[in-house]
């Protein structure tokens, strides 16, 4: 079975923002993932291209690194890249409705 976009997606909504009660995913951090076969070993590549709801975030190291780890523990994932931009911005915007009802936003 090849890995899917849902299945990674559903990985990065155990991966929270420590400041927040809220997942990644359901705060609209996550921009991309790329999946890509790695032929030599068999595998899969994931690149996740994503944001933090500041740039002076100070745990970013730490949510990169957990996002990172949780890929990883996919199946037949063999590298997982996370790339964390800034473009475009974060907004409140950006939440989706399952964010929005574990923030108690409107």
């Amino acid at each position: 079975m090849s890995l899917t976009e849902q299945q990674v997606f559903t990985k990065l909504k155990e991966c929270y923002d420590p400041e927040l009660p809220c997942n990644i995913v359901d705060l609209g951090l996550v921009y991309d993932i790329r999946l890509e076969p790695i032929p030599e070993a068999s595998d899969t590549r994931i690149d996740v291209k994503m944001t933090l709801t500041s740039q002076s975030c100070p745990l970013s190291a730490q949510i990169s690194a957990q996002v990172q780890r949780k890929l990883l523990e996919l199946p037949g994932v063999g590298e997982a890249n996370v790339e964390v931009v800034f473009d475009p911005p974060w907004s409140f915007a950006k939440i989706s409705p399952d964010g929005k009802k574990l923030l108690s936003l409107p």
